[in-house]
């Protein structure tokens, strides 16, 4: 069996935008960049465990102070 672009792109993508968007949304508590932290999200989704791990880590900074 092989595996196209489109079956990849399907598989990959809703990885790629649920890691994002809660990449962003972690990222606006946490750090003072959060549209790269939601991009460095994103782009981790393409290998799914590694975006597990950099959610973790997100969760585990401690927030900012206003």
């Amino acid at each position: 069996m092989s595996i196209n672009g489109e079956l990849l792109a399907t598989l990959l993508l809703p990885f790629m935008l649920l890691f994002g968007v809660l990449a962003y949304f972690l990222g606006k508590r946490k750090t003072t960049t959060p549209v790269i932290t939601g991009v460095w999200g994103a782009l981790s989704g393409l290998f799914p465990p590694l975006g597990i791990i950099f959610l973790m880590l997100l969760v585990l900074k401690n927030d900012m102070e206003n």
